[in-house]
């Protein structure tokens, strides 16, 4: 009897059938995700194997995810030799919001594309003009709104800033992203104008006993 395969284990085959590095060639990956997630099972396949997971994976999964202002980040495959991770953002309802990160106008330290796979939001793509000497965002400017509903697919780099203002409650989307190509990321307040500079706490390690 055939056993059929986790959606996971296919998708991390796909992305492992290429010799180059795929941070370097983040395109690949948008292609292979893009015929991938167009499956019309894919949301019953995800299911399936969240409720198939054992005590120990979902113990597992736990301890990679985490909750952020606007939604919970849930970190479904992470392997170390891996060029990629993959996740799965369930947005909070819009009433449980707090000002923060994703609300911002901001990058991120790495690529990575996504759809949606229930839900819609608000996506919003920016221009950004940087101070020379602080390199902080100074001013932003709107270059193209679009309402996101179940079923888009779309791509970020590292190097582009983008915005989600609003999502419908029981918005979920599910991600592949590439390892860190930068140290640290940038956002912009709208509201205040004030910019900011984020380095996680993995990189500031290195230098902790020299701030004692």
């Amino acid at each position: 009897m055939l056993t059929r395969l986790s959606p996971l284990t296919q998708l991390s085959a796909l992305l492992r059938t290429t010799d180059l590095p795929l941070a370097q060639h983040w395109q690949i990956v948008d292609e292979i995700f893009r015929d991938w997630t167009s499956r019309p099972e894919l949301r019953d396949d995800l299911r399936r194997h969240l409720d198939s997971l054992s005590p120990d994976e979902a113990s597992a999964v736990l301890e990679r995810s985490r909750e952020t202002t606007t939604h919970f980040a849930w970190c479904l495959l992470d392997c170390p030799t891996d060029p990629f991770s993959v996740w799965l953002h369930e947005y909070k309802a819009p009433k449980d919001w707090r000002a923060g990160y994703a609300d911002s106008v901001h990058n991120h330290r790495y690529h990575f594309c996504t759809t949606i796979l229930r839900g819609n939001y608000v996506h919003e793509r920016y221009s950004t003009l940087r101070d020379q000497l602080s390199g902080l965002i100074t001013s932003v400017r709107l270059r193209r709104r679009t309402l996101c509903q179940t079923g888009s697919v779309g791509v970020m780099y590292a190097d582009e800033f983008h915005r989600i203002p609003e999502a419908t409650e029981g918005t979920m989307t599910f991600l592949v992203k590439s390892r860190p190509v930068s140290e640290f990321s940038l956002s912009y307040d709208p509201k205040t104008g004030i910019g900011h500079r984020h380095i996680p706490v993995e990189v500031r390690l290195g230098d902790l006993a020299g701030r004692i």
